[in-house]
Formats: C-alpha cells, structure tokens, sequence
C-alpha cells in the first residue's frame, strides 16, 4: 500500500491566489462625491453663519450711528414787535409761529419760509406783559402785568382732514408736499387727502393776584373736560410768590363756563432777590423758585393751604450765574444752564439722608458738556428726554439727557449773537433757530436712536427717580413721558443664572447616571435605562414650561419645605440603599445585581420622597421658624439653620478626610477578616458617626458665622415668588439631562477595554476605576456633553418665558425670577415696531445671544482638544 501510494502521480499544486487590489471606479466616484459634499455643506454651514452675523450686524449698527442733519433751510421771517417771547411748530413742521412781547403773533410755512396772514395776536389794550409763563407743550400761556393781574391765552395749531374735493381754489404750491391759501397750509398725506394746519387763539380776562408787578409766572393745565383745572405761580415785584388755582365748571348744555381761584401765598423770600424763574409741577405739588445767583428754593405746595420751604440748594458753581431752568416732559428731570457754559440735570429724589423737611432733595444726577460760551435758550422736545441748547455764540446742540451725549451740533450758519427763539419740534426731527434780525435756520433732523450708547446699554445709567446709576431693563410704557430703559446686562444675567441654576440641577444627576450605567449595572439594565433616557430628549420645551409654570410652580409653592428636604432626603436614600445591598450575603448580591438591585434602589428613592413629605414640616419648624416664606423675608427666625444645611456637604467632606487619614488604619485593623455582614455594619455605623459629625461642625460654623453678623437672606435666598428660578432649575435641567446623560454614556463606554481591565487587574475597584482611569480617559467627551448642556440652558427660550416669571432683575436669588436674553426677544419681538429702538435692540439681545455661545463653544473646544490630547497617549 506503502509502495502504491508512492507511485502514485503526485497532486498538482496550485499558486497564490491573485486578487484584484484595484478599486472598483464607482467606490471612487462615490467616495469623491461624498467628500466634496461634505466640504460644500462645511462651507455653506460657515457662509450661513456669517451670513446671520452679517445681517444681525447690519440690524444692530444703526443704534450706534447718533443723528444726521437732512437738510437745512435758511429764511428772512417778519417778526412781532418788541422782541420774542415764544416760538412753536407743529408736530408735522408744518407751520411756525412767533409770540411777540406785546402779544403780537406771525406766523410762517417751516420749510420754506414764507410768512402767513398774521393770526389774531393778543389785544392786552396797550398793556404790556411784565413776565410770561407756558405750558411744556407751549399751547396754553400765561401773561403777568404791572398791575397785579395775570391772563390767560391759548395758542395752538388746529389741525384737520380735508378731501380733494373740500380744497379752497387759488392754492399757492410751497413745496413738494405742501400748498397754503395764505392762512393755513394743506399738506398731502396718504390715502388722496389733505392734512390743513393753521392758527388759532383766545386770550382770557385778566384777573388780580397782586398788588404789585408780576415778575415771574408758570403755568399748568389739569383735570377734566368738564371741570378743567389751572394751577399757576406767580413773583411780584415785593418778592411774594403765590400759588394759585383756578377750578372751572362748564355747564355742558348752555356750555357758560364759572371759574374759581384760591390763592395760597409761600413762604417770604429774602427781598431784594433777583428771580429768574418760576417752575411748577402738572401735579402743584411742588414749587421751585430759582435766582441768577443760581439758588433754588423748592416748597412742598401738597398741602395747599400750608405750604413750607423744603430746600435751598446752590445749583451752579460759586461765581457762576444762573441762565436757564427748565424742566423735560414727565417734569423729573430739571435742567440748569449757566453763565460758564453749564449744562446739568437734577432729578428731585427721596433720600433718607436728605435733611429736608419733605424727605426730598434735588441732586445732580448728570453732568452734560459744556458749551463754549453762556447758555442763552432752552427747549425739550415732547417725546422723550432729548432738548437743545444754544449758547451766546449760536452754537446749537441737540442733546440727549438719558445718554448723556451730544447727538448734533448745528454750528452753522450762527448768527453774530444768541439766537432770539429757538424750537425744538414735538417729535424732536426738526430745529429752529431765529435771530433778533429775523434771520431764521430749519434744520430738518434724524435721530432715530438717542437713547443707545455702549454706556446705556452695558453700563450703569441714572434713571429718572431712581437712587443711583442702575442696570435696567423696561423697553416701553404707556406714555411719551417715559424714559427707556435699554440696559442689556439684567438679561444678560438672567441667562447666567438660568444657566448656572440648570446646571447645578442637572450636571451632578446627568454624569453620576452616565457613570453609573457605563460601569456598575447590568446589561440588561442599561439596555432599559439609556433609551429611556434619550426618550426624555424628545419632550418640547414648551411642553415642559407649561407644566413648570402651571403644575411644577403651585407645586413647589405649597411644598417648598419638603421640596427642600428632597435635597437631603435622595442622597441619604441612595447611600442607605448601598449600604443596605452591602449588607446582604454575598451569594445573593451576585445573583440579584441586576433588575433587582436597581429595583431596590427605587424603592429607597420612594421612600426618601414619602419621608420630605413627613419630614417637611419638621424642617420648616427646625429651620425656617415654622413658616418658609416669612422667614425668606426676615420677618422672623435667623440664619443659623439653614447654613447648616448648606455647610453640611463641605462638612462631610472634611469630615470624611479626616477620618481618612486618622483612623482608616484603626478601623481596618478592628474590622480584619470579618464577615461581609460585619464589615458593612462597620461602614455603615462609620457613616452614620461621619454624618452626624459633620452635621454638628456645620451648626458650629454656621453659628459662629451668624455671630460675625452672617446671614444667608439677601444673598441666594431672598423673598420667595412663585414662578422663580429654582422651578426653571428643574425643568430647565430635565431637558438637559438627557443631553449631558447620552454623550457621556457614551464616551464612557468608548474608552477602550484594556484599561478598565488592566485597573481591574491591579486590585483597584470598580469605584476607583472608574473615576481615575476611565473618566479622566473619557473627559474630552464628557466635556463635550457638559458644553453642549450649557448651550441648549443658554438658548432655553420656552421654559424661560413660561416659569421664570419675566422680571428683569440681577440677583442670585433661587426664589426669585429672571428674563434671559433669548426670553425677551420672544416677549418683546411682536410689539416691536419694525426698525425702531426697541426692533433693534431685540436683534443685539440676539447678536450678544450669539457671541456667547461662540465663545463658550470656542473655549470648549479648545479645552476639549487638550483633553482629547493627553487621552490619546493612553
């Protein structure tokens, strides 16, 4: 057999077998298709974003821009004899009028210049007023005589709407837009009609308040169509002043008119002075009388018959004199001008320290720029705080008291000295300047945006009656007089705080779960618990700030003690629940540690939750004095138990320390090869002593602390609201935590097998491989998943809208509310008027929205980088 099979033919053999290496051409015409779709879609992702910077950018650059002069006009207009008292223009600069000394009045087209059949003037039979006073909106005047006696006038622009058809024939063009028959102007407006604007006036009986001159007079209107009051003020000759008030009654069917003045005289002033002007509130609740030494004497007129000097305050710098005194709308404000070319405002505010009889006092509250020369003239625009002021040069500025700046210097064209009149319009678009000589300028004007500065928006500003520069946030209210508050840094804040409150709330839960189910539960377990935790990331945000703000927040509200005591009650629920699994034989921990395990530890979850309900009560008592929201407003108890409670974690660690390097040795040594019962016992009963030792040094620095004066109200617990940050902190968190949970799972779960193995190998724990091998292997993804937690808290804008309560306010106060940035663009967006301050502001809120969350995601990844570096070598 042996010698057959050796002659038998030999097996052919076969050679290596080729293959062909080559790659198939449509792998390569995948493979280059794939690639440049991911570098176009990169670089359409870079244009995009550029693109919305780009665009938010060209949004926010006009807040920033100030004013511009659109045209100026220059014109001869014929003036009243005896000089200027008064100028106006309507709201539309439609017509200008000029009050004369003597009553006389002309009136002109503002544009162009060209003079109007002269409205009916005053007839004060040969008088001739010898001080005069006006309302802020310069309609209704007041006219002071020789003899004792004041009259009262009106003079307005009287407005209508006319169709084509109602024209009067012979219209005279005067411009693109406007037409005149000689009295009154028609301007086109939308819509084929025509707006006539034209003069109209009334002139008062005269009335004696006197018995002397009249040298100063103001003047306010008031009360109803059906009883209108008048409250003026008046300065005679032998330095009396007296506070009046005229009641009317109109009989509303013969329409007869009956009025009543009282007189109130104010306390004497020094004689001899030198007035210079009266001033008086819509309310005549206050009366400032100032001198051309530049003294204010201000009297408390709230009651009437007993009015009392309240103040006397120098306004102006020693040797300097007084030139003018005027108050913006809502008559807060009070600006000052002096002989040196002085411009301030004063704001009239309540101080403690006041030392005045009132409890007020007038304070500086902005000191504007000099003019080169002695302020001469004076005038507010009636929609805002901007005003212009003209100097014994001509120099005209236009101003803005809330940013503190110089919008506009028309210095053109001045005129050899002061200007006679000057104008500033209702809507503050146009001004106009008239020389004595007649010599008129119109600077048509447009300053869209006075209120913005860098200053105003990311720098303290003194509001009008507020006690100090402040940071405010408050876009609009429902009159011209408000003064906008335009301040970014509360909203600024409030995403910090969401942010940082969310954060606390759902990083330790988020991370702690991550490790636990990468590294301690059964497969089976995990398989279970990662998707329902993905599952959670699915929930909308406005789905969870509805149920924050009208489920979570009542909630929280009538619980907030056991609330509270949740705080304490889940970890000791968890750490009894370890301890109890370490008690248990170790046959039956090995064959139970799955399902069962982490059934156990849910059980003791409810449990600690049932116990904050029993326990609730017994911490209000213990802590809050009984009742949680008496004692966040420090209406009773002290502070020393709740810093307790929060000194206690840093007191278990020091605690925990220390037992670690002095007694450890001890322990062990005591404990030797006992029983697996014996030694969970042992570490049980060395926690309970831990606890209760650091409970202990707690109550110890916290007592000590409330001794030095220490106390935690004010700081991050204050007055409790009921939707505030801590119900944000919850909801926000829980739509983090599933972000933050899924990405570190997952890093955690890809550090290679090796290491884990080889530390398991060494004899370290499953604990201690863990947290010094594989987390810190794993701390670039995990980074990465904190990162992008934080950016989805930063631009949380539901949850934020519904349960934070949208109150602008900068404290660390858990209890109280918040607005973000992301929060108020979706409040304010829809009442903003397309390319108004308000408009734009919202778009910078979103461009500072933007930069940081560039910024954060920038240092993060640099920081991530450096991570993923050193894991690398591993």
């Amino acid at each position: 057999m042996d010698q057959a099979a050796a002659e038998s033919p030999a097996a052919p053999t076969r050679g290596p077998i080729r293959q062909n290496r080559q790659t198939r051409r449509n792998v390569l015409i995948a493979d280059r298709i794939a690639d440049w779709s991911i570098t176009i879609g990169g670089l359409f992702v870079i244009i995009a974003v550029a693109a919305i910077m780009v665009f938010l950018a060209q949004v926010v650059v006009p807040l920033f821009t100030g004013g511009r002069i659109d045209s100026v006009r220059s014109y001869t207009v014929p003036l009243p004899q005896g000089g200027v008292l008064m100028t106006n223009v309507d709201e539309h600069k439609t017509v200008a009028v000029v009050l004369g000394a003597t009553g006389g009045v002309s009136a002109f087209h503002a544009q162009t210049g060209t003079p109007l059949l002269d409205p009916q003037g005053f007839d004060f039979s040969g008088a001739t007023p010898t001080a005069f006073g006006r309302t802020l909106a310069r309609d209704n005047l007041i006219f002071g005589f020789s003899d004792g006696s004041i009259r009262f006038a009106t003079l307005r622009f009287a407005t209508s709407i006319l169709t084509p058809d109602a024209l009067p024939s012979g219209l005279v063009q005067l411009d693109s837009r406007d037409q005149t028959d000689g009295t009154a102007v028609y301007s086109r407006v939308p819509g084929n009609q025509f707006r006539k604007v034209s003069v109209v006036s009334t002139l008062d009986a005269p009335q004696r308040v006197s018995q002397s001159a009249i040298v100063a007079a103001d003047y306010r209107v008031g009360g109803t169509v059906e009883r209108p009051t008048r409250s003026f003020v008046t300065a005679d000759a032998d330095g009396i002043v007296r506070l009046s008030r005229a009641e009317s009654r109109v009989n509303m069917l013969t329409r007869q008119v009956r009025t009543t003045v009282t007189s109130t005289t104010l306390p004497e002033l020094t004689r001899g002075l030198q007035i210079k002007g009266l001033l008086l509130t819509e309310k005549a609740d206050q009366v400032l009388v100032a001198t051309q030494e530049g003294i204010v004497y201000r009297y408390d007129t709230r009651n009437f018959d007993a009015p009392r000097l309240a103040e006397r305050i120098r306004v102006v710098p020693d040797g300097e004199e007084l030139t003018g005194f005027y108050f913006l709308i809502g008559e807060q404000t009070l600006i000052i001008t002096g002989s040196r070319g002085t411009v301030d405002a004063w704001f009239t505010l309540e101080r403690k320290d006041a030392g005045t009889s009132d409890g007020y006092a007038l304070v500086r509250a902005h000191v504007l720029e000099r003019h080169g020369g002695a302020v001469r003239a004076l005038s507010a625009g009636q929609r805002g705080k901007t005003f212009i002021s003209a100097d014994e040069n001509g120099a005209v500025w236009l101003r803005h008291t809330t940013s503190n700046q110089v919008l506009l210097r028309l210095d053109k064209d001045r005129p050899p000295g002061a200007y006679a009149a000057l104008m500033l319009t209702p809507r503050a678009d146009g001004v106009l300047a008239i020389a004595a000589n007649g010599r008129a300028s119109f600077w048509n004007v447009d300053i869209p945006h006075p209120e913005t500065t860098l200053h105003t928006i990311f720098g303290k500003v003194w509001y009008e009656g507020y006690q100090g520069p402040t940071f405010t946030w408050q876009s609009s209210a429902g009159t011209d007089q408000f003064e906008p508050k335009l301040s970014l840094v509360p909203l600024i804040f409030g995403t910090i705080k969401a942010t940082v409150y969310a954060m606390v709330f759902a990083l330790p839960i988020a991370l702690m779960g991550a490790i636990y189910t990468s590294e301690f539960v059964h497969q089976r377990v995990r398989a279970v618990v990662k998707p329902a935790m993905e599952m959670m990331a699915s929930l909308p945000s406005v789905v969870l700030g509805f149920i924050a703000a009208l489920i979570l927040a009542p909630i929280v509200e009538q619980w907030i003690a056991a609330v509270l005591m949740v705080f304490v009650a889940l970890p000791v629920s968890l750490l009894l629940a370890a301890y109890a699994w370490q008690l248990l034989p170790r046959q039956i921990a090995l064959r139970y540690g799955g399902l069962p395990k982490f059934a156990l530890m849910f059980v003791f979850l409810a449990i600690g939750f049932q116990a904050s309900l029993w326990l609730g009560d017994a911490l209000e008592a213990l802590v809050f004095a009984g009742d949680v929201k008496h004692w966040l407003d420090g209406s009773r108890g002290d502070g020393v138990g709740f810093t307790t409670m929060m000194l206690t974690p840093l007191s278990v660690v020091v605690v925990g320390w220390g037992v670690r390097r002095v007694l450890e040795d001890r322990i062990a040594a005591m404990v030797g090869a006992s029983t697996r019962l014996a030694v969970g016992a042992a570490a049980f009963a060395r926690w309970i002593a831990t606890l209760a030792a650091a409970v202990a040094l707690a109550w110890v620095a916290a007592s000590l602390l409330a001794g030095l004066g220490y106390d935690p109200r004010g700081g991050i617990v204050d007055t409790y609201v009921q939707r505030n940050t801590l119900v944000v902190g919850f909801a926000m968190g829980f739509a983090v935590i599933p972000i933050i949970y899924t990405i570190s799972e997952d890093a955690l779960n890809s550090v290679p097998e090796h290491l884990r193995a080889a530390s398991l190998a060494c004899g370290a724990t499953a604990w201690q491989t863990a947290t010094r091998v594989i987390l810190p292997t794993a701390a670039s993804g995990v980074f990465a998943a904190v990162m992008i937690g934080m950016g989805r808290a930063v631009g949380e804008t539901m949850i934020v809208v519904m349960a934070a309560g949208n109150t602008p306010i900068m404290d660390w106060n858990v209890f109280s509310g918040l607005r973000a940035l992301s929060a108020n663009i979706a409040v304010e967006l829809p009442e903003a008027v397309r390319d108004g301050t308000l408009y734009r502001m919202l778009f910078l809120a979103a461009l500072v929205l933007f930069a940081m969350t560039f910024v954060v995601n920038t240092l993060a990844e640099v920081i991530r980088q450096r991570f993923r570096r050193r894991a690398v070598s591993l």
